[in-house]
C-alpha cells in the first residue's frame, strides 16, 4: 500500500494579503505554496505521494482537495457498499463541522482545560532538580 502526505491549511480570505486575489488565485497560490515546501522530499526521500488540502475560512476547498476527497468518497463508498452520494455527502458534513470548529476557535480561543500552572516557585525547582538529576 502507497502512502500519502497531507498537509491541511485554512486560511482567510478575507485577510490583506489574500484580500486582493479571487478565492480561485488564493487557493492556487496557498496549493502551490506547500507544493513547493514539502512536495520534492516527499516524492525523493518518503517515496510518497502529497496532496495539500486548501480551504478557505469560508469552507471552499482547492482542485487539489476537491480531488482527493471525490477520491476518498469512491473508495468509501466502495467499501462500505453505500452510494457515492451518501460518501460525498457524509465526508462534507464532517469537513463542515470541523471548519466550523477550526473558525469558533480562532475567534474566540481554545477553551478546553488549561494546562496546570505552578502557584510556588519551589515546585518549579523541585522539578528542575529532578529533571537534571535524571540526565
Amino acid at each position: 500500500m502507497a502512502k500519502l502526505f497531507l498537509d491541511f491549511r485554512v486560511f482567510n480570505s478575507r485577510a490583506p494579503t489574500n484580500q486582493s486575489l479571487p478565492i480561485t488565485k488564493a487557493l492556487k497560490k496557498h496549493e502551490d505554496e506547500k507544493k513547493r515546501a514539502y512536495g520534492e522530499r516527499v516524492l525523493q526521500v518518503e517515496k510518497s505521494s502529497f496532496t495539500p488540502v486548501v480551504f478557505s475560512t469560508s469552507g471552499i476547498m482547492g482542485d487539489e482537495a476537491d480531488k482527493f476527497y471525490k477520491k476518498l468518497a469512491h473508495k468509501l463508498a466502495d467499501k462500505t457498499k453505500q452510494s457515492y452520494a451518501d460518501s460525498i455527502r457524509y465526508i462534507r458534513q464532517r469537513l463542515s463541522f470541523c471548519l466550523l470548529r477550526t473558525l469558533v476557535i480562532s475567534l474566540r480561543g481554545h477553551r478546553g482545560t488549561s494546562p496546570k500552572r505552578f502557584s510556588d516557585r519551589n515546585d518549579i525547582n523541585i522539578l528542575y532538580m529532578t529533571k537534571n538529576n535524571l540526565n
